[in-house]
């Protein structure tokens, strides 16, 4: 069957390279998100393992349908007591493009009844179902997907605690992709807020699956295989470097100390107070400086932001020799700021609304 991986837009083709190297067929890159082909079982390695995957869809259905009236009709009639636990609570949410049926609203309605006709309880306003049920009606095909993540992947089960505009681990992790980060060099991170990108880089550095520390909805599916699912675990490896963050705040090295506890981390993973301007090297080995600064749309206006970018650059330029630089912001104004010699910026990615880059260099 079909797999859908979604990603955050603009980080397609990174999230397609990822489940290549991962052993997945990819059959196609589509706006928002990545399709696989494969079975059950790589719909349940693909929720463990890709760390740019925001959630799994699984294709579970295809049907052509005109009317309203068909549609409850072929939904009515699906094997749905094949996929989902009777009884269970779902939710349904429909997207209509070009077809006949044009009212998303009016056909979740029919698919809800075909559902409850079948023994299933449809989840209430505000209620977080059992699953969610997702049906795209485009050019006057149906296709049924099975959300098989439950909670949204980046969440991945040991984060309890972030700090001011945190950045989701999924893109963190493409973004350590796109600056050419695999685990086999030093990281740092001077304003590590509450440590995701240290975090995912000491994760990429052992090999931790980004899913090994949590559940998903798949687990309770009556197709689910435990004893398969045992087995798919990546085999961790010793780290060839460690990684480091430090933050000007100290409630963010906090924040980043405990999640990094969580994590299972902390024997490659440190974490100082620092500011800006007393920010050196933590090895001799040079490797990636990655940061996500404040920007204006993100934090507030962006006229006092210009010195810290400065003082940014001029540090890494003096001080960080031999290193490569990175940073993500929404502002090409700020990454110029900084004084370093950017490569063209990567694609833009949706964050929360605010349209970022990836701005990287060369080692300095």
């Amino acid at each position: 069957m079909d797999i859908f991986v979604i990603t955050a837009p603009g980080l397609e083709n990174l999230a397609a390279a990822e489940a290549r190297e991962k052993g997945f067929k990819v059959t196609s890159i589509t706006p928002g998100g990545v399709t696989l082909r494969g079975d059950w079982p790589a719909v349940w390695r693909a929720n463990l393992q890709l760390r740019g995957a925001g959630r799994i869809l699984a294709r579970i259905g295809e049907f052509r349908c005109l009317y309203l009236s068909q549609l409850e009709k072929s939904a009515k009639e699906f094997a749905w007591s094949e996929v989902l636990p009777y009884g269970a609570e779902v939710k349904v949410e429909t997207t209509c493009h070009k077809s006949k049926i044009y009212h998303a609203g009016a056909a979740t309605e029919r698919v809800e009844t075909a559902l409850g006709n079948n023994g299933f309880v449809i989840a209430e306003s505000g209620v977080v179902p059992d699953y969610n049920v997702r049906v795209r009606i485009d050019h006057d095909i149906v296709t049924l997907s099975l959300d098989t993540s439950g909670e949204a992947l980046h969440k991945r089960g040991h984060k309890e605690a972030v700090n001011k505009a945190p950045m989701r681990e999924t893109m963190a992790s493409m973004f350590l992709r796109d600056a050419g980060f695999n685990g086999k060099e030093p990281l740092y991170d001077p304003m590590c807020g509450s440590g995701t990108f240290v975090m995912e880089a000491a994760e990429i550095a052992r090999r931790l699956d980004p899913g090994r520390a949590r559940t998903f909805a798949f687990q309770s599916l009556p197709n689910f295989d435990p004893d398969v699912w045992a087995t798919m675990a990546s085999p961790p490896r010793d780290a060839a470097y460690h990684v480091y963050g430090s933050d000007r705040d100290q409630g963010a090295i906090t924040l980043s100390r405990a999640n990094a506890e969580r994590a299972g981390i902390t024997d490659i993973a440190s974490f100082d107070v620092k500011t800006i301007s007393d920010i050196t090297p933590p090895c001799d080995k040079p490797g990636l400086v990655i940061a996500n600064p404040p920007y204006g749309g993100r934090i507030g206006n962006t006229k006092p932001l210009f010195g810290l970018y400065a003082s940014f650059g001029d540090r890494l330029k003096t001080q960080f020799k031999g290193w490569r630089a990175a940073i993500v912001t929404s502002e090409a104004a700020l990454a110029k700021a900084t004084g370093l010699p950017f490569k063209p910026a990567g694609p833009i990615v949706n964050h929360g609304g605010i349209k970022v880059r990836l701005w990287q260099t060369d080692p300095l």
